[in-house]
């Protein structure tokens, strides 16, 4: 599996950035300011995320996704490994991730990654989503914001 930046030619895949986050615009409009990176299998992307910086210090991972096929080998927590390296040795002193309250999977992955738990930005889905989110039989609300510092 190779994990390697998206050119500036080259078409974001956002039938798998949309999975991630359900927002066509808002994903849109954090790849005009972010590097998309892509995980490929035999030519074919099956993963991807994209970093935008926050500031001097910190990056955020913004958006996370693994082909539905791909998922459960421990291909998404490579990928989370990749942004951290690619965050480190671009000099951040942190990395940051936010995800919904009812994203279980994902709040023990970043976990088990190094990430700690950072604040909560109370009903921020309900703020900034049309339509309300389920998963895992929970309303997603509130964004749980987690930071790795180097």
């Amino acid at each position: 599996m190779e994990v390697r930046r998206l050119t500036n030619n080259e078409v974001p895949p956002m039938e798998l950035l949309v999975e991630a986050d359900p927002s066509p615009h808002l994903v849109q409009e954090y790849l005009k300011n972010g590097e998309c990176y892509v995980m490929e299998h035999n030519r074919k992307i099956i993963g991807v995320y994209v970093l935008v910086s926050a500031g001097d210090s910190a990056v955020e991972l913004v958006n996370i996704a693994i082909a539905d096929k791909y998922r459960g080998q421990g291909l998404g927590k490579q990928l989370v490994q990749d942004a951290i390296q690619r965050a480190y040795k671009a000099g951040y002193k942190s990395i940051e991730v936010g995800t919904g309250n009812s994203s279980i999977n994902q709040l023990a992955l970043y976990q088990k990654c190094g990430f700690r738990l950072a604040a909560i930005d109370k009903d921020f889905f309900i703020r900034n989503y049309q339509q309300k989110i389920y998963e895992n039989g929970i309303i997603c609300r509130d964004m749980i914001r987690l930071r790795l510092d180097f």
